[in-house]
């Protein structure tokens, strides 16, 4: 469940990046295109995505620098493994 919402962080953190990059580069902010407004513009829809991409952020900077158990794993046992514990 943590992964999930990690990578749904993560997509959004990634969308918000390439918004800004757009904005920065090309004064294009493409959230307001999608949604039929004009750079700068906001309506309700995307203030929302805004709010997403923001709480994702908080997300994943709150999470930078805990371990990341889902590489624990049980080890793995080979068959040669298996004839040393059955002796």
């Amino acid at each position: 469940m943590k992964t999930n919402i990690r990578n749904i962080a993560g997509v959004l953190a990634i969308i918000g990046a390439l918004n800004w990059g757009l904005i920065a580069l090309a004064r294009f902010d493409l959230v307001a295109e999608i949604f039929g407004m004009e750079f700068g513009e906001t309506n309700a829809a995307t203030r929302i995505i805004y709010g997403l991409v923001g709480i994702a952020g908080v997300l994943l900077a709150a999470t930078l620098f805990m371990p990341d158990h889902s590489a624990e794993m049980e080890p793995i046992h080979t068959h040669r493994d298996a004839d040393t514990y059955s002796r």
